[in-house]
């Protein structure tokens, strides 16, 4: 069995200190969906949310359920009061997250997954798309995508916009739901392949999918973290959809009217705002994937060269 020293914890958390943040953490996400799921329960629709846990498909129990991420440790008196973590053990009576249980066939994609997000913030953004890919995605569309929300425009008035306005978008996993219509109209010809390449960090859906990111790699990513990329993903999302041609007033959502000059300085000014938020959140992802890297490729190597000495 590993031991703590083995693995250099960066920190050690007091009993004390470990439960209060865990205690707070489920305290905040209760807070952020508490609402949602009583209304999902329900059955009601809510266009922020269902999209942030279908489309991202990490649960609401996940989201709760603190893990401190890796290289943390915690003081021990009371197991019981621990998250339930299969990767977390016990040793000297301190927890912590156990290098060696994590799955070597997820190295290589952890790694794409750091280039990735150093490549994007070391683009210069980029502001000019006006969240006009949700309108490429019913651009002609015979039944737009969300067929249960109405549209603000007739079908006719909303390809005519559409037309007036160059598509520049630099997001692969929006672009790939425009309607074949909109496709070649967009000003870049973006693949999965090249998803690494496109990304550009003013992108909303960039700053939205550090959230994806984030979560991907938990409970090695700490809850703290993946909460705050969760809180900017919501406000990124609120934009996304308050900028899109759904009117979605019967929510709460007052469109931005990026059909208008105004709605388009509008836009601009939230999506600025979400690529300063997204800022230190990238960085401190970056910072945690490359612990988490360098760790198990740590750990791996000193396991290898145990069993080659025997």
């Amino acid at each position: 069995m590993i031991t703590p020293s083995q693995i250099s914890l960066t920190k050690v958390l007091s009993e004390e200190e470990w439960i209060a943040r865990k205690k707070a953490h489920e305290h905040r996400v209760d807070e952020l969906i508490g609402d949602y799921l009583k209304a999902r329960s329900a059955h009601k629709k809510q266009p922020v949310m269902d999209f942030l846990f279908e489309y991202y498909a990490f649960r609401p129990s996940a989201l709760r359920r603190w893990s401190p991420g890796i290289g943390i440790g915690l003081e021990v008196s009371e197991p019981s009061e621990l998250p339930e973590l299969s990767e977390l053990v016990i040793e000297d009576s301190i927890a912590f997250l156990d290098p060696t249980l994590f799955p070597e066939k997820r190295i290589k994609s952890t790694r794409w997954i750091l280039e990735m997000l150093q490549n994007t913030r070391d683009k210069k953004p980029m502001f000019g798309c006006f969240g006009m890919h949700e309108w490429a995605m019913v651009y002609k569309a015979e039944k737009p995508r969300h067929d249960q929300v109405p549209l603000r425009m007739e079908p006719e008035e909303l390809a005519e916009f559409v037309e007036s306005r160059p598509l520049v978008c630099t997001h692969f996993d929006a672009y790939r739901f425009f309607t074949p219509e909109a496709v070649p109209m967009n000003k870049f010809e973006l693949s999965r392949q090249d998803f690494a390449n496109t990304e550009q960090p003013g992108c909303i859906h960039s700053n939205m999918d550090l959230y994806k990111w984030a979560h991907k790699l938990y409970p090695w990513i700490g809850s703290d973290l993946i909460l705050e990329a969760f809180e900017l993903a919501c406000e990124a999302r609120t934009i996304d959809m308050m900028a899109s041609p759904y009117d979605l007033q019967e929510h709460g959502l007052e469109p931005i009217k990026i059909e208008t000059e105004e709605g388009r300085l509008e836009y601009l000014q939230h999506q600025e705002a979400i690529f300063e938020k997204g800022k230190p959140v990238r960085e401190e992802l970056i910072g945690e994937i490359m612990n988490l890297n360098d760790l198990v490729i740590k750990i791996i190597n000193k396991l290898a060269l145990k069993l080659n000495q025997l």
